[in-house]
This record gives structure tokens, C-alpha cells and sequence, in this order.
């Protein structure tokens, strides 16, 4: 038994002494050893599992201090009496089938799972030819400089300001250094009070959603665009409509009959153009003259290889035209979730109140571990190396795209992370991107960014965070190898 416990409690990037103490307090939890039975000497087990006597010594000594075992003298170690005390007796569990249970399909109001949605595979590190976009590159993550960060918000008086609940408060230090360091790269200055932090770019949009938009709103999005943008807005409104793109962004005449604009200028998703400064300006006064609101998504706006790059919508608005959603997952890692909304210190105080009904507030702990991050500079640092990554990570798949597939159109972005492909309308890019998922090249389909139910299956995106440069050339003729096969039947 032990020898199987310790196989599923495997994992290579923890110490055997952790993986031992997780096996044994799943084992008791589990009610696989009873309340005062024996366990395995200390001698006994380390011989069964292979490891080093002191290292299961170790082990026990931890799991005796939080009152899991009970040492006897000359005895060994038994399962504390007190380790499940205060669990409810556990009953068999059982669904009857006699048609008695709700009918949990009539009963949902809405059915998100029934929107067309980017997908990813869990498993896609194993794939040595991962293009897709925003995933996380292990080898590009500071993770001293993370470390330091998370262990000096563990400190004594750090503790003290994170720990209690906030309520629907921020961390102050977190807001102030968005707002005197990340803000202003993007030409952007704010109050405390204009400032919120969300968990992730997503959740921002969502309480905008449900603060703004009626079931009679109209709010234009991108087509193509964003569509986690798209299946939000539309869950609070049947009256979500395309806006065009040209090969320059978003026109700003479509934003005409919109009481909200969804709009990605900086990097235009999925295209990846960057706005024009003059149709920028264009915008906001259409805004203005048609009482139009603009949601500026800003999502991958630090990664930029530009000498000066384009500053935000928001900071040219001097009308309140523009709510700024921002997200600092880009850069740092998109499991920590950390986003931000910039807008009228009205709308952020509803938005602090709607925010406390779903989570109060984003984990403190991990507001706090970001805020030294950006104080002591390293998240200055980490845009200057990501942005020289990137840039020669884009160089590389340009190189590699027009040696292999120059017959495909390729968007010409001035930074982010992926490039927006066009094939001929022939290419079947569902179907390229399975075959090329069994040769260990993944891809995303372009269809999901249309608005249309039957969207044009020939346009593709391939993102390049996440895969090494050295790579990226021969993950290309793969697919070229692909796409030319497709031709020739």
C-alpha cells in the first residue's frame, strides 16, 4: 500500500520529505488508516519507498507537530485520536434515479458553456512545437526576483496590512505603484480613486458588463475580436454587434449606434495592428458626438518593439469617454490573475461594491507580493528582457513564415506575442490544426474570433511566448510540410 501511495503522491518538483507527509495525511483523511493504528516505522518505510532514513524521521516530526501522529515510547507512531475529530459521520453516498431530482437544464438561465470559446490542450508543454498565445515560458519568469517579493510580504509587518479583510478595498502599495509605474508607460495618470484591481483583465470586463449593460444595450466588439469580450457582453444583451477592422484597427465610424465600444488598439485581437494615432483621435470624437462609451482592453500593451510606442486611448481622453481595462498577467504570469480597471471614481465605487458581492477582493497576499515586485524595479526589468525575447522570437517566426509559407498573408504587428495568418479560402485551418497537433505543432484555429456562426475557417494565429527561438524554425516547416500536403489533394 505504501509503495502506491508514495506513486501518487509523486511529484518531481517537491522534496521527497513533502511528498512523503502529503501520502500519509492523505492516507489518514482518507480514512485509509484508522484513529490509533500503527503506521510503518521510520526504518521500515524509508526501506519500502527507497529514500533515506532521516528524510522519513523528518517527515514524521512534522506530521507529530501538527498533531497528525502520536509517538509512543519504544512503540513507534500511530494515527492521532485527534487528527479527524470534529468530522461528521460520513453516510454512503448515492443519487436515487426515481425522477425526483431537479432538472438542472430548464433551471439555468444562461448556458455559457454553449459559447464558442478559444481552447487550449492541459497538455500542451509536452508539445515541442507549442504557437499558441499567451502561455507561460518557465525560462522567461523571475523567479528569484518572485521569490524575494513573496517572502518579504510573508514578513511580520507585511502580514499586518495584508492579512485582514480589506472589505472591497485594494492593496494601497499595489495601487500606488500602478499608478506611479505601470500607468504612466502607457501615458496614463490616474487618482487612487480612478484605480481598481480585478482578478485578471476577464473579471474586469465582466463587472463592466454587469454594471453597464441592460438587456436593450448595444456594444460593439471587434469582428474578429476578442471573444471571451464577445460571450460576456452577449450573456447581458442580445444586441452585441461587429464592429470592421481594416488592416490598420477598428473604423471609427462603426462605433455609430453603440452605447458601448469594445476596442484592442494597441495590439488588435487577433490581427495584432496597432491603431493609428490619427484614428484614434478619430474615435473620441465620434465618442463624444454620439455619447459613446470605450472600453479599451490594453492587454498586451508593454510588449512593445516601437522606439516610442503609441500611447493609450485613455491617456488622450479628457471626457471620460474611456474605461481602461489593464493586466499584468502578460508580463508576469498568467496564473496569478492580476488585472486592473481605470476609470471615473463613480463607476470605480460601484465596480468596489459589485466586486465585494462576488470575492470582497483579490487575494492580498498576491497584491502585495506584485506591489514589491514593481517597487524594487523587476518588473521593469522583466519588460526590457521580454520585449528583447520577443522581438527576436517574432524576427525568427517572420524569417521562418516567409521561408516556408510565403503564400500566406501575415499580419505586420510592431509587437505582443503572434502573428494572424490568412490562407487561401481552401485552407481548412480546424483540420490543418489537428494533423498538426499529431506531428507535435499546435496552432489555434481563427474561426472563434468571428462574430459569424459559421465563421471563415482559413485564417489561423500563432503565438511564440512560449516556445524557444532555436525552435520555431523547424516547427514551421512542419506545418509548411502541412499546409503543402493539403494543396496537393
Amino acid at each position: 500500500m505504501w509503495g502506491r501511495l508514495f506513486e501518487l503522491s509523486a511529484d518531481e518538483g517537491r522534496p521527497l520529505q513533502s511528498q512523503i507527509r502529503q501520502m500519509m495525511v492523505a492516507a489518514i483523511l482518507d480514512r485509509q488508516l484508522a484513529q490509533g493504528s500503527p503506521v510503518p516505522s521510520t526504518r521500515e518505510l524509508a526501506e519500502r519507498l527507497g529514500v533515506a532514513r532521516n528524510t522519513v524521521m523528518l517527515a514524521y516530526q512534522q506530521l507529530v507537530d501538527e498533531g497528525f501522529l502520536t509517538p509512543r515510547q519504544r512503540s513507534g507512531y500511530y494515527v492521532s485520536k485527534e487528527a479527524v475529530s470534529g468530522w461528521a459521520a460520513g453516510t454512503t453516498r448515492s443519487i436515487s434515479d426515481d425522477g425526483t431530482h431537479p432538472d438542472w437544464l430548464r433551471r439555468f438561465a444562461v448556458h455559457p458553456s454553449r459559447q464558442r470559446n478559444i481552447t487550449k490542450p492541459q497538455d500542451w508543454q509536452r508539445f515541442r512545437y507549442p504557437f499558441l498565445y499567451g502561455q507561460f515560458d518557465p525560462m522567461l519568469f523571475p523567479i528569484a526576483d518572485w521569490r524575494e517579493c513573496c517572502r518579504q510580504a510573508l514578513g511580520v509587518l507585511e502580514v499586518r496590512d495584508w492579512a485582514p479583510d480589506l472589505i472591497d478595498g485594494d492593496d494601497p502599495l499595489l495601487i500606488e505603484q500602478l499608478r506611479t509605474h505601470v500607468l504612466p508607460r502607457r501615458g496614463i495618470w490616474a487618482t487612487t480613486q480612478e484605480i481598481m484591481v480585478t482578478i485578471g483583465a476577464q473579471q474586469g470586463l465582466f463587472l463592466l458588463a454587469e454594471l453597464l449593460v441592460r438587456d436593450d444595450t448595444v456594444v460593439g466588439i471587434e469582428d474578429p475580436g476578442y471573444p471571451d469580450a464577445r460571450n460576456i457582453f452577449s450573456l447581458k444583451t442580445g444586441r452585441v454587434r461587429p464592429l470592421p477592422i481594416d488592416e490598420r484597427g477598428v473604423l471609427p465610424d462603426g462605433i455609430e449606434g453603440c452605447d458601448y465600444a469594445y476596442i484592442t488598439p494597441s495590439h488588435q485581437c487577433p490581427t495584432t495592428v496597432t491603431l493609428p494615432l490619427e484614428r484614434r483621435r478619430a474615435l473620441l470624437e465620434l465618442a463624444a458626438a454620439r455619447d459613446v462609451v470605450l472600453i479599451e482592453d490594453d492587454y498586451e500593451s508593454e510588449v512593445s518593439y516601437a522606439d516610442r510606442p503609441t500611447p493609450a486611448l485613455k491617456s488622450l481622453d479628457t471626457m471620460q469617454r474611456v474605461i481602461y481595462v489593464g493586466s499584468l498577467s502578460k508580463t508576469l504570469a498568467p496564473g496569478l490573475r492580476l488585472g486592473y480597471i481605470v476609470g471615473p471614481a463613480e463607476l470605480i465605487r460601484e465596480a468596489r461594491a459589485l466586486r465585494r458581492l462576488m470575492l470582497r477582493h483579490p487575494p492580498a497576499n498576491n497584491q502585495r507580493a506584485a506591489a514589491l515586485f514593481l517597487s524594487l524595479g523587476h518588473h521593469e526589468a522583466l519588460v526590457r528582457r521580454l520585449t528583447h525575447v520577443l522581438k527576436d522570437r517574432s524576427l525568427a517566426l517572420r524569417r521562418a513564415l516567409d521561408r516556408n509559407l510565403p503564400e500566406l498573408e501575415k499580419s505586420n504587428s510592431i509587437g505582443g506575442s503572434s502573428y494572424w495568418l490568412k490562407g487561401p479560402p481552401s485552407l481548412d485551418a480546424v483540420a490543418l490544426a489537428e494533423r498538426a497537433r499529431r506531428r507535435g505543432v499546435l496552432i489555434e484555429p481563427g474561426g472563434v474570433f468571428f462574430m459569424a456562426e459559421a465563421p471563415p475557417r482559413h485564417f489561423f494565429r500563432l503565438g511564440f511566448s512560449s516556445i524557444p527561438a532555436e525552435r520555431i524554425d523547424a516547427g514551421i516547416a512542419e506545418l509548411a510540410a502541412l499546409v503543402r500536403a493539403d494543396a496537393l489533394t
